[in-house]
């Protein structure tokens, strides 16, 4: 059972699950593992019929002729794939779950999402997802026998602070499905708070009988008036608990249990950083009205 932030904010399982890797001389009982993690994260926790899997692909990978990153670019390309999260989508919904299913992350930046529509707009869909495929940050992340896993939700150095929250608005739990799992349907999550560059708060899970899935922030609960906000209005509490794992200082130097910072929008990503580098992990962002 997983203590901290992980599960507070409902992550634990993929913080306590170990990666996924095929390993030369592998069992057969391995190899199958392989492959329902793939459809797993590829196809967004959603359930597979025995009738949908891709025998051809899953045989050539047993068999050692393609790596685990070409079984990945199979199913992503497949019918099944482009039927549920490509046709079946606006655009931007679809290249944010890309992201999500490719490169375990959220989209940092508009110009970044820009850029994947402009591939559409040039090319074709396997264009696109090969883009993703094809990327050095697929290849350093993940390399040709890791299967993607889910990492966006982790503070690290030179991560954004949007990119960091935004996560949160991909990530709805580690039982629910992209493919039918949120009351917003197939609206885009990301696109009006990626145009404004706009961190949203990060609030625990509802609970866990309910799921543990995130709770979306309401749209007005973003702004505060008197000291501490800004010229915009906008003011954030960050909540920090010292516990620390795998992190570049052994130490935290938060050494209660949890501290409180009221922090001006303008000054949001500045502290995010001296928090991660100062040792500390942030529990939760969320708005003062």
């Amino acid at each position: 059972m997983a203590f901290g932030p992980a599960s507070r904010l409902g992550v634990a399982l993929f913080e306590d699950s170990d990666r996924v890797e095929m390993c030369p001389g592998c069992s057969a009982d391995d190899k199958e593992i392989v492959i329902k993690a793939v459809y797993r994260q590829v196809l967004g926790n959603a359930y597979v019929m025995e009738s949908e899997r891709l025998p051809v692909p899953e045989s050539q990978l047993k068999n050692g002729d393609i790596s685990v990153r070409e079984f990945v670019r199979q199913v992503a390309k497949s019918d099944l794939y482009r039927s549920r999260f490509f046709d079946s989508c606006p655009r931007y919904r679809a290249i944010e779950l890309n992201f999500k299913h490719l490169l375990g992350r959220a989209p940092d930046s508009y110009d970044e999402m820009k850029a994947h529509s402009a591939i559409l707009d040039k090319g074709t869909f396997e264009d696109e997802i090969d883009s993703y495929l094809d990327s050095d940050e697929y290849q350093n992340a993940y390399g040709e026998y890791i299967v993607p896993y889910i990492r966006g939700y982790k503070t690290r150095n030179g991560q954004s602070m949007v990119e960091f929250t935004h996560m949160f608005q991909l990530l709805r739990g580690a039982s629910s499905s992209d493919f039918k799992g949120n009351l917003a349907g197939k609206k885009p999550r990301l696109n009006s708070l990626a145009i404004n560059n706009t961190p949203t708060p990060i609030v625990p899970p509802s609970g866990a009988t309910s799921g543990w899935s995130f709770q979306n922030p309401a749209l007005g609960s973003r702004s505060r008036h008197g000291v501490g906000a800004t010229a915009d209005g906008k003011s954030y509490r960050i909540e920090v608990t010292g516990y620390r794992a795998k992190a570049v200082n052994r130490i935290s130097k938060f050494r209660r249990s949890n501290q409180v910072f009221i922090v001006p929008f303008d000054k949001l990503s500045d502290e995010y950083k001296r928090i991660h580098k100062m040792g500390g992990v942030i529990a939760s962002i969320t708005p003062i009205n």
